[in-house]
């Protein structure tokens, strides 16, 4: 895979990310989520989309029908895929993912088909099928839900003490998770100054919080479910780079 296949790749993303947040205006939106098909606003969007990728895909050296031909699949698919999702509640955040998921999906197949090659989904799958890449992604993985649960498996002897957190609903659990793949992505670069920067940040925002409602168990409780989680983080991110990568 040459650099300018990559590049007119992540041009063609460029493009996209313009189209949908940079010159789409709030009202489109409203208007397309009101009148679903009958907004004119969702082709002209449509159309937007369409001349931003034949503009890449023409100074990206595609033949010019062809990247014509590419331009109006990719005018297409958008107005199709947000003509969908003007269906589903705009709130929600998984519909908006699937949303940019789907144009996404098209945008490499577009890429695929102008390069007439599947050589880099070839080359990706040996890059995903590497030790070193497939031992990181089950470290990621580990410090996500699987480490929540025995996290609070671990902490449950005291969680009945504290009947009042006065937290969000699962609040603790989200920011737990961020707080490790945070942790574990330092470790992974040996930045392990910068986690001790991460955990005093942490303790000066929530010292305030919990010295004000002065109690000790919420505190105490805090504090070893924070050590317990950077702890068994730490440990993972240390033992995946101690691991020989050499056949």
């Amino acid at each position: 895979m040459t650099a300018m296949a990559l590049t007119t790749l992540f041009a063609l993303i460029i493009a996209h990310l313009v189209g949908d947040f940079l010159l789409q205006p709030r009202r489109w939106v409203e208007a397309r989520q009101r009148d679903k098909a009958r907004a004119g606003v969702l082709y002209l969007h449509a159309g937007v989309h369409g001349l931003l990728a034949l503009a890449v895909l023409v100074v990206a050296g595609i033949d010019p029908l062809a990247a014509a031909a590419w331009s109006v699949t990719i005018a297409a698919s958008h107005a199709l895929i947000d003509l969908g999702k003007a269906h589903l509640d705009p709130r929600r955040l998984c519909w908006f993912l699937l949303d940019q998921a789907l144009h996404l999906a098209v945008l490499v197949g577009v890429w695929l088909a102008s390069l007439g090659s599947l050589a880099p989904l070839a080359a990706t799958a040996d890059w995903l099928a590497r030790p070193e890449v497939m031992a990181h992604g089950l470290a990621y993985l580990l410090v996500t839900r699987p480490m929540a649960i025995a996290i609070a498996l671990a902490m449950r002897p005291w969680s009945e003490e504290v009947t009042d957190p006065g937290t969000l609903v699962a609040a603790g659990a989200r920011i737990g998770m961020l707080e490790r793949l945070l942790v574990l992505t330092l470790v992974l670069l040996d930045e392990l100054t910068a986690v001790g920067f991460l955990l005093t940040a942490k303790s000066v925002l929530r010292f305030g919080d919990l010295r004000a409602r002065r109690d000790r168990k919420l505190t105490e409780y805090v504090l070893l479910g924070t050590l317990l989680s950077v702890t068994a983080t730490l440990a993972l991110g240390l033992a995946v780079r101690q691991l020989p990568w050499t056949a």
